[in-house]
């Protein structure tokens, strides 16, 4: 379950380094917008700014105000503008402070309405946000494992009890969620032969009912049947991160997508990519990365009929920008991400570089 908190804004005091300092505004920008319900953060700074994710760089804390306050529908954000540089501030529906308008500012702030609207639409990745995995070989040959069954079934499902090897002989934790080690993640196209992690399958839960070696466990909840040898891992009862403010990483980026959660051919806005990646590579949650279409290879006839070879000449297109995806959870090596914005056709493969 979310907290109800969430964080719209955070100080960027070193705004060179997370975010571009250029700002553009649109063309045909409103002076006012009143918040709906629905909208997210991205969405309401995109009515002002062509590239959204700058959005840091202009909702500025108001020092004079100590606890400014969430945004919700029917607020209304002005534009305004600072020696020059555009300024967005709110005007908080139903509440005067001091007869001033309540800026947003960069704080974390807790409130008991449940509507605040949120930085990007976090319905379209909550699943993702904590229970799908991304392990590498040694790190999933360390959970404990199902021996097996109660009634030796090959294949056990809600209800059933089973027998687990593996259990730190010390631990008090009683309730685990299983995994099966899946699809390999490779890019054929960097090193074929290089595995950047495994997708972990999420099978379900259960309680250990009685502690030794082997424990006994209850399955609890089952989503796919659950086989001897399958893993697994201690239930957290943390809220996944669900804050996520635009930045830009620290180091060059030089990315490919490697799947596409749902398996279409061609990838459109909040569809969720993986990419390949990650924390080694100093990639965040909340990192804005640049999505270009892989060149095309096609036939140069001319160039062929010209030189009188027997061979076809074959040319590569430039890459060209295709989008803007988030980072939204971070492995070793490779990231999920949510396509924010899709100016044409993605697909498998494409490039993701810094913007």
């Amino acid at each position: 379950m979310f907290k109800k908190i969430y964080f719209l804004l955070v100080c960027l005091a070193v705004t060179s380094i997370s975010i571009a300092d250029t700002i553009t505004l649109n063309p045909d920008h409103p002076d006012e917008y009143v918040v709906q319900k629905g909208d997210t953060l991205w969405d309401i700074s995109a009515q002002f700014l062509q590239d959204p994710w700058n959005w840091p760089n202009i909702w500025q804390g108001n020092p004079q105000i100590a606890n400014p306050h969430l945004i919700y529908p029917g607020d209304v954000i002005s534009l305004t503008f600072k020696d020059g540089q555009p300024v967005l501030s709110v005007n908080a529906s139903g509440m005067v402070v001091n007869g001033r308008n309540v800026k947003l500012s960069p704080v974390v702030r807790s409130d008991d309405r449940d509507d605040a609207i949120q930085s990007i639409p976090v319905d379209a990745i909550q699943q993702f946000l904590s229970r799908p995995r991304i392990v590498t070989d040694e790190e999933m040959s360390d959970w404990p494992y199902v021996v097996s069954s109660y009634d030796e079934h090959l294949v056990s499902g809600s209800g059933s009890k089973l027998y687990v090897r593996g259990l730190p002989e010390d631990s008090t934790e009683t309730r685990y969620a299983i995994y099966r080690k899946g699809s390999a993640y490779i890019n054929p196209r960097k090193d074929k032969d290089k595995i950047l992690g495994y997708e972990a399958l999420y099978l379900g839960d259960v309680v250990i009912e009685k502690h030794g070696d082997p424990a006994s466990a209850i399955v609890t909840l089952s989503k796919q049947e659950i086989l001897n040898g399958d893993r697994l891992v201690v239930e957290s009862d943390e809220d996944a991160n669900n804050e996520f403010i635009p930045s830009t990483p620290l180091r060059d980026v030089d990315a490919n997508i490697l799947s596409v959660v749902g398996g279409v051919a061609e990838i459109g806005q909040y569809q969720i990519v993986v990419i390949d990646v990650g924390d080694s590579d100093g990639v965040e949650a909340g990192s804005i990365l640049g999505i270009y279409q892989s060149g095309t290879i096609v036939k140069d006839e001319i160039a062929t009929e010209i030189k009188g070879n027997q061979r076809i000449e074959l040319v590569e297109l430039p890459e060209e920008y295709a989008g803007v995806l988030m980072v939204f959870r971070v492995f070793e090596n490779v990231s999920y991400a949510l396509v924010m914005e899709a100016v044409s056709a993605i697909h498998v493969f494409d490039s993701v570089k810094n913007l």
